[in-house]
């Protein structure tokens, strides 16, 4: 892990996606964080160790999913699937499917498996599943403010990473995607070990891209002007806990998702920065997130 001094930064962006908005000071108390995201070696090692069995492999209740055919209704997960050519960006189910049989250890379904990605960040791990790794080894996810100000690598108020430009050189800075979207991937088409791409100012590897990662934080469409200080895991109170179930999947609290993943393109999703964020369900993993650890001094 890497310890990462407490101090004062300018979360979010104002020239981005709505929900990064409003650019506000924030305040983080000192902490220590994963250098890599969770690989599949090490979540293999919980497992083993535990007998611990994901979201994505447990039996489906068919009270939860009114009119849905039974047949529908097995154990599976959500798999990025390009498409032949251009299509409708409006639509995210023209490249992604439910794939009966996918989870952790067979990533792209029942023929895949993670023999030769050991290295690589474990992948549909619901909110439950990255917690408790994080509570098996005595540690905690972080929160959404630790997450970006980590990935700034104390570079302040730069839209990237490494600077202001998406590609600076014309190289890529992280595991992104390259070309058009979601048809033409000239980059690594998937995952890529972790460590593959340079650190950030702060020694981290990955902070942006290759896999979105989970936060504690509950979602909302803006930030919100926490009074908390400073601001870390042990003192906040999930104030949007109320307001965190979203239209059509009620109950279903959604989580912020930081850093980007090996989809994101400027042409449809430029996340791959230190403000951005995005909303999960719990209960979903994707064959695009992942994880990684923090804990408090």
């Amino acid at each position: 892990m890497v310890q990462i001094p407490g101090g004062t930064f300018l979360m979010g962006s104002e020239d981005f996606y709505p929900d990064e908005r409003p650019v506000h000071e924030r305040e983080v108390a000192s902490f220590f964080i994963d250098r890599y995201q969770v690989t599949n070696a090490q979540y293999a090692e919980f497992v083993d160790a535990t007998g611990y069995v994901t979201v994505a492999e447990r039996e489906l209740d068919p009270a939860a999913f009114p009119g849905a055919d039974p047949a529908d209704l097995v154990p599976g997960a959500m798999v990025f699937t390009p498409t032949s050519g251009p299509t409708n960006l409006g639509d995210w189910r023209n490249w992604w499917r439910w794939q009966p049989g996918a989870f952790w250890r067979r990533p792209f379904g029942p023929d895949s498996s993670i023999d030769d990605r050991m290295q690589h960040p474990v992948v549909h791990v619901a909110f439950e599943d990255a917690v408790a790794y994080a509570d098996w080894v005595g540690m905690r996810l972080p929160t959404e403010a630790e997450h970006e100000y980590a990935a700034r690598g104390g570079l302040e108020g730069a839209p990237f990473a490494w600077g202001d430009e998406p590609y600076p050189g014309g190289v890529a800075q992280a595991n992104s995607w390259l070309g058009r979207f979601p048809y033409d991937n000239q980059g690594v088409g998937g995952t890529a070990p972790v460590g593959s791409y340079p650190p950030n100012g702060y020694g981290l590897y990955d902070m942006i891209a290759n896999v979105w990662e989970w936060t504690t934080d509950f979602y909302t469409p803006r930030h919100l002007r926490l009074s908390d200080t400073p601001v870390d895991a042990g003192k906040r109170t999930n104030l949007l806990a109320a307001a965190s179930a979203q239209e059509g999947f009620p109950g279903i609290p959604r989580r912020v998702l930081k850093g980007g993943s090996h989809l994101c393109s400027p042409d449809y999703c430029l996340r791959f920065r230190p403000a951005a964020r995005s909303p999960q369900a719990e209960d979903t993993g994707m064959s695009h997130i992942g994880f990684r650890l923090t804990r408090s001094e």
